[in-house]
């Protein structure tokens, strides 16, 4: 069924531009056609119609870096060993979890994502998925519980050699079987944890099968004190030798120990980089500073929510005297996803993937000033509907695709489960 937003406010994404215009959405097209208010004659067969009087409504958001394996862990206990170091947080929390990952804790995981994805207003999230004991499938797996949702993706698995090189091989395995059939990425951990041997493999079966690498670049100095011990060079000097970088579906995640040469390497490769302040912060790994790295940047959650109104708001605060960051760069960095998709030809993230904001505001909302209501005003809670490739998904702030009470009630099952089993090990 094709869908009409009646007497909206749409704003173009890209210009900022302000109409008072009816909303046509077709389910078979992604573009959208802007119809006059005052043609109330006209007959749309097969059409929903939905009263959008006094909102604004504009382009869906995505999310650029996302964990959706993550999304059990939301008030676990603290580690038997309390982490000294980022290094620590990986192996006694993060490489924990991710080792007790099966199918059904991956599907719950993935699902609870996708419909926080949904209801914060985000109809594409790009994802980077670890589960060392069960790899095979596991990005089909991810994949069906984005659809159900109704969620467009763009999937990697994490490889790396920090279980040995039997299931780093499992992890490029898995990798080149779901590209054959499916867009997605390269995915590897980091530098610290990646061999030359994988590296190579892993930047081969990108041009095989013409895609990108996803990979967490200098997240904390470990990163560069190992690299250069081992390697006798930078991390991203490593990964431009290499060939990571060649790439424009590249995604390096993070990049916050970088030096002049290697911002330099990135600001004239096509790699993208995905800023994820929030969990820099909670990781008391460093701040974000775009400086040097061209425009190419774009913001992730890094798994730590699915609410890029959000990030945005952090990365603009946490940026004030850390970051070359405005109230129109930190625009830029939201909406670059999109530019980062559809430059790149990935499908789901049509025009016809939309939000719709229910914000009386104190003052008027203009093209002028509509950046500064969304850093101190508009939040996800305004978030009334979410159509994602022409379907409706959120329909006054409740799912139209899945049972959500259902799935949250098998999501604290599972959660139990998951915490239970770690706090065997």
């Amino acid at each position: 069924m094709n869908l009409l937003l009646k007497n909206a406010t749409y704003i173009d994404w890209k210009t900022l531009d302000f109409s008072h215009k009816s909303i046509l959405v077709r389910r078979d097209d992604e573009d959208i056609q802007l119809i006059g208010n005052d043609d109330d004659g006209v007959v749309f067969p097969d059409t929903e119609v939905i009263d959008c009087t006094g909102k604004l409504v504009t382009k869906a958001f995505a999310v650029g870096h996302h964990h959706a394996y993550s999304a059990l862990a939301r008030g676990m206990g603290a580690p038997k060993k309390i982490p000294r170091n980022f290094r620590e947080i990986l192996q006694y929390i993060w490489w924990t979890l991710d080792k007790q990952l099966d199918r059904e804790l991956i599907e719950t995981s993935a699902l609870v994502t996708a419909m926080e994805c949904a209801r914060k207003g985000s109809a594409f999230v790009i994802d980077h998925h670890a589960s060392p004991f069960k790899v095979t499938g596991s990005l089909e797996i991810i994949a069906n519980a984005f659809r159900k949702v109704g969620v467009s993706h763009l999937l990697c698995y994490e490889t790396s050699d920090r279980d040995g090189m039997v299931i780093a091989g499992e992890g490029l395995d898995e990798t080149a079987a779901y590209l054959k059939e499916h867009q997605g990425l390269v995915g590897l951990h980091a530098s610290f944890t990646v061999s030359n041997e994988t590296l190579d493999r892993a930047v081969r079966l990108m041009h095989e099968l013409d895609s990108g690498i996803h990979i967490h670049v200098a997240e904390d100095s470990w990163d560069q004190e190992h690299c250069l011990s081992e390697y006798g060079k930078r991390v991203v000097e490593r990964l431009s030798d290499a060939g990571v970088m060649a790439s424009p579906k590249t995604i390096l995640v993070h990049c916050l120990h970088l030096d002049d040469r290697e911002r330099e390497l990135v600001m004239n490769s096509p790699a993208w980089v995905a800023e994820n302040c929030e969990s820099n912060l909670n990781n008391m790994v460093g701040y974000f500073n775009g400086a040097g790295l061209g425009e190419n940047i774009m913001l992730g959650t890094d798994g730590m929510h699915s609410d890029m109104l959000q990030g945005l708001k952090a990365a603009f605060f946490s940026g004030q005297g850390h970051d070359t960051i405005s109230y129109e760069s930190a625009y830029r960095r939201l909406r670059n996803v999109h530019r980062y998709l559809g430059g790149n030809g990935f499908t789901g993230d049509g025009e016809n993937n939309l939000v719709v904001l229910d914000y009386d505001p104190p003052t008027p909302v203009t093209k002028d000033n509509f950046i500064g209501h969304l850093l101190f005003g508009i939040s996800s809670a305004h978030i009334t509907d979410v159509i994602s490739g022409g379907k409706l998904i959120v329909r006054n702030r409740k799912l139209t695709t899945v049972d959500e009470q259902e799935i949250m009630k098998e999501s604290r099952k599972q959660a139990a489960r998951l915490w239970e089993i770690i706090s065997r090990h």
